[in-house]
């Protein structure tokens, strides 16, 4: 009995030890300077010191933190060393390269080389559709010579999530300038016309790559940097003087890549990829347009660089005849050297990312309420039973203990197995510990750098892989549960196990990606892609299931302290707050309180399109919330059986699954609060998917409850001597 309480509290203290060393050693790890220096404290506060004035400085002299010059980049370095040394529960990375993409090398690039821009997804946060960017009216792509070729890898997660690599018609030669060049001349029939207003309207932008660098917008005067270039805008009546407002097409962009010089090599490393779009009514060739057709607007001799100028603006206007807009595509490129390093290219599409301090105080209140159970937890488990089981041990006779009450007088019903759908618990505990172990596995894979968060379709085809191996898990623990439950239908428990989860999202997916396809959305996926993820699920992820299930069912039953007695127990009145749903409301709220302002953050990067790096905090933030699931169900259960409630096995769960719940009310908030979306289609989106994370949520917490839950009570129970 002793050895149990001393390793509980042992087990306890543990736990927060090891995120008080994390927490303590965040500052540790802080170096700024090579660690084959070693430098006191005293010296680093005083780095700091110097390095925040300096920063201080140059803000009150107006030095923006997005340009090329070193003022900038030491802006942009000093921000950033903060957010890795708060964000990285590794080892101090030199530079953020090394973070986001570990073992990644520049690529080197000849003066003269011709260099391919590939296209992304037209997206935007108004709407969760996107579009590729040959759905939009404009050039086709450009004929693929033998030295434009480059094989582009297409993996699962890609294909899932509509991310297609595409060349982009516009040629880029290392080290050349050009100045405006026309590209195509199309006809944008009226209800294209229509369609690219509705786009403008909802806010969409298109998204390129070069040398793997998102394009980017910056601003030196406003001091602003954001992924991609709109498609055109929209003009008000107070600016046009018109009685409507009036949409205005972006038809020629201005590109400048800067570029670092490699002196030994003679090459150069990209480290920036900015546009700026211009609106420019071009004079249209009634004959067509060729490569060597000039234009007045454009390329013509002592024609004007294409401005943005309210008198030269491109209308989205149709002809009445019908005959649609005549649209003149152009671009211009502009080379420019640069000192910065090619570790230091990512910095200036993180610096907005207000990540730094907020995340920190995420694991504060997360902490805060893993160190309020535990003293909870001390206190049942050292003082309230410890007094209780010696007090029971000392009764001599059957009188004596006739006169108790508590939860030792349930000892005979305590482990009785559930007598409502033990199938269906067993299932979807079994389900709950397969999303926690593959969620774990794939936290650590980012930690040691095996997989890569900047590239969104190796990490979707890594989580899914990892799934589908984690099969093993669930089918061994719902095996184990389910042998518990005296059930013999072992085939179905393993068909239910392996065919639950994934059948409800394959269909759920499978019918919402019908009207993907119907709105022309790129995240419409292929009938193929359907097929090879149902593939994967007969082919690795079943059988992983039966390989559990088969050692589950060889392993010996659970064994118990004490016999169960024929008859059950009959349930006084329970107090308010172990009555269903009370109990589960007030048992949900701790473990989605411990993630909630992390949340925040997962959420934007999702639905917001912001870039989420920070897998240290996430690995720190799971584990935070186990020790919470973990805690709150001891609690909870402990107050159930001292109300004499022998009925633990489904209250535990949904007493910590009901965090889901709670997950699914805060992405209503998040959807009325920070989203604004536009038409039905992005809202039934956003629904499903987020019903779908809430459901894989509560699943996880529930799985947790229940496991801890079932270690607690044999634990007590072991530790009383019963007749």
């Amino acid at each position: 009995m002793t050895v149990s309480f001393v390793s509980s509290h042992r087990c306890s203290g543990l736990l927060l030890c090891l995120f008080l060393a994390y927490w303590s050693s965040i500052g540790v790890n802080a170096n700024l300077v090579p660690p084959t220096k070693r430098v006191t404290r005293k010296e680093r506060l005083e780095m700091k010191r110097h390095e925040a004035e300096r920063y201080a400085e140059l803000r009150a002299q107006g030095q923006d933190e997005v340009g090329h010059t070193k003022e900038a980049a030491a802006m942009r370095k000093y921000q950033l060393r903060k957010k890795m040394r708060k964000g990285l529960l590794r080892k101090q990375e030199a530079d953020l390269a090394s973070v986001l993409f570990p073992g990644a090398s520049p690529e080197l690039y000849s003066p003269g080389e011709e260099v391919l821009m590939y296209t992304d997804l037209v997206n935007s946060k108004k709407t969760q559709v996107p579009f590729e960017f040959y759905d939009l009216p404009g050039c086709p792509m450009p004929k693929m010579t033998l030295n434009r070729k480059r094989r582009q890898r297409k993996n699962l997660g890609a294909r899932l999530q509509g991310l297609e690599l595409k060349p982009a018609p516009y040629i880029m030669k290392v080290s050349e300038d050009s100045t405006c060049r026309p590209l195509c001349q199309i006809n944008i029939k009226p209800k294209k016309v229509r369609w690219i207003k509705k786009l403008i309207e909802r806010q969409y932008r298109i998204h390129m790559t070069f040398d793997g660098l998102p394009v980017l917008m910056r601003s030196k005067e406003l001091n602003y940097a954001v992924r991609g270039f709109p498609i055109g805008f929209k003009a008000p009546p107070s600016y046009t003087g018109r009685p409507n407002d009036e949409f205005y097409l972006y038809n020629h962009l201005r590109f400048t890549i800067t570029y670092t010089e490699v002196p030994e090599s003679e090459g150069v490393h990209i480290v920036g990829f900015d546009v700026h779009p211009v609106s420019i009514n071009h004079e249209i060739q009634q004959a067509g347009l060729s490569p060597a057709s000039e234009v007045s607007t454009c390329n013509a001799e002592g024609a004007n660089p294409p401005v943005n100028d309210p008198n030269t603006y491109l209308a989205l206007e149709a002809d009445d005849s019908g005959n649609g807009l005549n649209v003149i595509y152009s671009y211009e490129v502009e080379w420019v050297g640069s000192d910065l390093p090619w570790s230091d290219r990512w910095d200036v599409y993180l610096i907005g990312s207000p990540d730094d301090d907020i995340h920190s105080f995420a694991i504060i209140n997360s902490l805060m309420i893993v160190l309020f159970l535990t003293g909870a937890i001390a206190t049942i488990m050292i003082r309230t039973l410890r007094k209780d089981i010696a007090g029971y041990n000392e009764m001599q006779t059957l009188e004596e203990a006739q006169e108790e009450t508590g939860w030792k007088l349930v000892h005979g019903d305590v482990f009785r197995p559930p007598s409502t759908q033990p199938m269906l618990f067993s299932v979807v505990v079994g389900t709950g510990t397969q999303i926690g172990s593959s969620f774990l596995a794939t936290m650590l894979c980012a930690m040691v750098g095996l997989i890569n968060p900047m590239k969104k379709g190796q990490t979707l085809t890594a989580i899914i892989l990892l799934y589908v191996l984690s099969g093993c898990v669930s089918g061994y623990v719902s095996a184990r549960i389910f042998k518990f439950c005296d059930a013999k239908a072992w085939k179905q428990n393993t068909f239910f196990t392996a065919a639950a989860l994934p059948g409800v999202l394959i269909s759920i997916f499978t019918v919402l990606n019908v009207f993907l396809h119907i709105a022309g959305a790129a995240t419409a996926v292929h009938f193929l892609t359907l097929l090879a993820i149902f593939g994967l699920w007969i082919a690795i992820s079943t059988p992983m299931v039966f390989v559990g299930s088969f050692f589950g069912f060889r392993a010996e039953k659970f064994s118990v302290p004490v016999k169960t007695n024929q008859i059950a127990r009959y349930i006084p009145e329970l107090p308010w707050y172990a009555t269903p749903p009370i109990s589960f409301l007030l048992g949900g709220v701790l473990p989605f309180g411990s993630v909630c302002i992390e949340l925040f953050f997962i959420m934007s990067a999702l639905w917001l399109h912001q870039i989420y790096y920070m897998m240290g905090f996430l690995l720190a933030v799971l584990l935070i919330l186990a020790a919470t699931c973990a805690e709150v169900s001891v609690v909870m259960t402990y107050l159930q059986l001292c109300a004499e409630d022998h009925r633990w096995w489904w209250k535990s769960f949904f007493n910590c699954a009901s965090g889901g719940f709670y997950l699914f009310l805060y992405s209503l908030w998040f959807l009325v609060s920070r989203l604004d979306l536009v038409g039905i289609l992005p809202v039934v989106v956003y629904l499903t998917y987020m019903g779908i994370i809430s459901l894989c949520f509560g699943l996880f917490c529930g799985s947790v409850g229940v496991l801890c839950s079932f270690w607690f009570i044999r634990s007590i129970y072991s530790a009383l001597k019963v007749d």
